[in-house]
């Protein structure tokens, strides 16, 4: 898998801007990669240094339209964090 195939988006909450300030960042990424695969893509785009990776998998919640029942799809979280000193430009100012 491509670097930018399991990185699908940064997800920005105010809990993900807090832990931006201890250094983490948060990533919705492929449910089928690794912690590995994910520290590498994270150091291929950003060009940062990483020191953890913590992953969960996150279960789609129940959605209602009328009497019939469906579910989100489950989506898999990552919260990286990074080697003193390193920073992500790319969430800088939000």
């Amino acid at each position: 898998m491509d670097a930018h195939d399991i990185i699908k988006k940064p997800i920005i909450t105010e809990k993900s801007t807090r832990l931006m300030e201890l250094n983490k960042y948060c990533f919705m990424v492929d449910k089928r990669a690794n912690k590995i695969q994910i520290k590498q893509a994270i150091e291929e785009i950003f060009k940062v240094k990483v020191k953890d990776v913590n992953t969960m998998r996150i279960l789609g919640k129940m959605k209602r339209m009328g009497k019939h029942e469906g579910r989100r799809p489950s989506w898999k979280k990552a919260v990286v964090t990074l080697e003193p000193g390193s920073r992500i430009e790319f969430f800088e100012g939000v």
